[in-house]
């Protein structure tokens, strides 16, 4: 009897908003082990925004700030959950010889969360676009340049940073295991 007074509360809109969380959730799930498809679809977001500043010719603060949030999402996606300078100072530090204890690298931000940041921040960006109080005029030549600056000073801290402390955020190049038969499950017979 509980459960039929409690579900008279329950407002439509707030049932909907649940199931509408449930679904949504539901297809984020799904979509995790297809990386190059979300990309994709991200790669088309972000496409249909820059065709929308360009077309409206502005909101250039707005772009601006979408490059300055997605810079800073890419440096948490290079960056060690674990920050080696932090560690070294506890005396603990990443492996250097072949003797050392391995330590896989684990990102800071890792690949879902990283693709699902930036394709939000470019909807939401690309819902901001609509509001015409939102487009200040700047000079956007100084906004590009000062954002290639910026990305070119951190990128450079970043590099130095992996070097430094030895580590490839990318497993490009890294050996893969894969799991072969063996001959006596081939199907051949063994002499």
């Amino acid at each position: 009897m509980e459960g039929s007074e409690n579900d008279g509360n329950v407002t439509p809109t707030a049932t909907w908003k649940t199931e509408f969380s449930r679904k949504f959730q539901y297809f984020l799930d799904r979509s995790t082990p297809h990386t190059m498809e979300r990309w994709l679809g991200t790669l088309a977001v972000a496409m249909i925004y820059v065709l929308r500043v360009y077309y409206v010719q502005g909101f250039y603060v707005i772009s601006y700030g979408l490059g300055i949030y997605v810079l800073n999402l890419l440096i948490g996606f290079l960056s060690p959950k674990v920050d080696p300078e932090l560690e070294a100072l506890d005396g603990a530090s990443l492996p250097t010889k072949g003797s050392d204890e391995f330590k896989p690298f684990i990102r800071r931000l890792p690949e879902f969360k990283f693709w699902y940041a930036i394709t939000k921040a470019f909807v939401v960006a690309f819902v901001l676009t609509f509001f015409s109080m939102l487009d200040v005029p700047v000079f956007w030549p100084i906004l590009l340049c000062y954002w290639i600056f910026l990305f070119f000073l951190t990128m450079k801290r970043q590099i130095l940073h992996m070097i430094k402390y030895k580590y490839v955020p990318f497993d490009i190049g890294k050996q893969r295991y894969t799991n072969k038969k063996s001959a006596s499950s081939s199907g051949t017979p063994r002499n």
